[in-house]
């Protein structure tokens, strides 16, 4: 997650078009891209490509371990702090286009369009194009409410993720191999609410990590 909105207040805040603010640059954040040879090794064993945001650098390397020792599968990355899912998007076009694709796509990005939801749909189509009617593509949808902004740019936060998540369900409906990963969904579901998954509206804590990664596991192991 990467926006020109401090976590503190300020006299001014740029609340962009959509209440959240702007997209701040993300090129140069923190981000773990597999090696060639682990991107080959995938595709070999027909393992998983997955393609993330700073929730995945973050919890990502736990998320591979459990998938290889549950399911003996090979995992090869593109997790990209702050990337928008047009980034991400990019970059499945371009593994596509230079390696080729598994049959298991997971796709956990779409926290950063909370800025621009509007150009989300349009991302989706294009991801499921280049994965193609015969691959399944496990999209993991989003929750952001940040803690450290005021009221009503949080609220703006949970309106937005709302937005993508309910085109992500219109996609679901056009795309019979999309699969959707309701983290939402399963926030909600907490009887104490989203806190104690996560660490400032958006990351996970130890305790969401874990319950993230097994959501993404189950999903895995359902297709």
């Amino acid at each position: 997650m990467s926006s020109t909105i401090p976590s503190t207040g300020a006299r001014t805040i740029d609340r962009g078009a959509y209440g959240s603010g702007t997209l701040g640059s993300w090129q140069n954040l923190l981000r773990r891209i597999s090696s060639e040879q682990e991107i080959q090794d995938a595709l070999v064993f027909n393992g998983i490509f997955l393609f993330g945001d700073s929730l995945a650098v973050q919890d990502g390397k736990a998320l591979e371990t459990l998938i290889r020792n549950r399911t003996g599968d090979s995992v090869a990355v593109h997790d990209w702090s702050g990337q928008p899912t047009s980034a991400a998007v990019d970059a499945l076009a371009d593994w596509e286009r230079r390696f080729g694709l598994p049959s298991r796509i997971v796709m956990a990005v779409g926290s950063n369009d909370i800025f621009d939801p509007p150009a989300f749909a349009a991302q989706v189509e294009r991801a499921m194009h280049i994965a193609g009617p015969s691959r399944t593509v496990l999209w993991v949808n989003v929750h952001v409410s940040r803690v450290r902004v005021p009221a009503d740019i949080r609220a703006a936060d949970e309106s937005n993720s709302a937005w993508i998540n309910l085109q992500l369900e219109h996609a679901a409906v056009r795309h019979p191999n999309l699969r959707i990963i309701r983290w939402a969904a399963y926030l909600a579901s907490q009887p104490d609410g989203p806190a104690a998954h996560l660490r400032d509206g958006i990351h996970t804590s130890p305790l969401g990590r874990n319950a993230r990664n097994e959501l993404i596991l189950r999903a895995i192991l359902a297709h």
